[in-house]
Formats: structure tokens, sequence, C-alpha cells
């Protein structure tokens, strides 16, 4: 059953569209900045070009951005070089990466108790399975 928090995704399961954990599109972010510093846009095409992170809305992006900029994680200057207008480049900070670490270790943490639960689901249904058919 979903709540109004998620959504039906049609197979059967709640959960963000494609299957996105909440909050897992700002972990992406910082990571793509310790690759490389970059431009908004850039970053956009970036996470568009992957199926966990596809389809991100531009203003949850640029609101992140400046969000993260707020609490020292990346830091912004101007790009006047190059052709066009003047572009904002992003690069992250020491303390962002610290929060990229700590965001890493809160995944492994997850995956640990996921894998948890899975296992004691799987062996109810299995003990289940074999009642009903023994």
């Amino acid at each position: 059953m979903c709540n109004h928090h998620t959504e039906h995704t049609g197979s059967g399961s709640c959960g963000s569209p494609a299957g996105r954990m909440l909050g897992f599109i700002q972990a992406w972010l910082l990571l793509l900045l310790v690759k490389e510093s970059a431009h908004g846009y850039q970053l956009l095409d970036r996470l568009n070009q992957s199926e966990d992170t596809k389809g991100i809305d531009p203003g949850f992006l640029y609101r992140t951005l400046r969000q993260f900029e707020e609490e020292g994680l990346v830091k912004s200057s101007w790009d006047v070089e190059g052709r066009g207008p003047a572009r904002r480049v992003y690069e992250i900070t020491p303390d962002g990466v610290e929060y990229l670490h700590a965001w890493a270790g809160h995944i492994r943490s997850t995956r640990e108790r996921l894998g948890r639960f899975l296992q004691t689901y799987e062996s109810h249904f299995k003990l289940q399975t074999t009642e009903k058919g023994g």
C-alpha cells in the first residue's frame, strides 16, 4: 500500500519515480563534484546520463547547490572566460568531502540493514513455501 509520501511505480511496489531513494541525488551531486568542478548545466547533464539520477528537475538541482553553498559543502565562482554569458562553477569543499564520506557510511549501513531484512524475509517465506508444499 502506498502512502502520500511515495508514488506507486506500477511494478507492484511503492517508491519515488524510477526507484530513486529520496535524498540520494545529493550524494551523487557531491560525488560528481569530487571528480571535477562544474557549472549547473554540466552537472544536470551528467546526472541525466545515469538511470539512477535521470530526470532531475533543474530547479531542484540549483536549490540543492545553493543550499550546499550556504552549508559550506560547495563553493562557487563565476567563470567569465570563454564564449557566452558568465557561468557559476561549483566545486566541493573539504567539508563537502567529509559530508560525502558520511553519506557513504550511511549508505553502507543502510545496505547492511536492508540485507538483514531481506534475509529474514526470504527465510520466512521460504519456510512458508516449504510448509505449504510439504
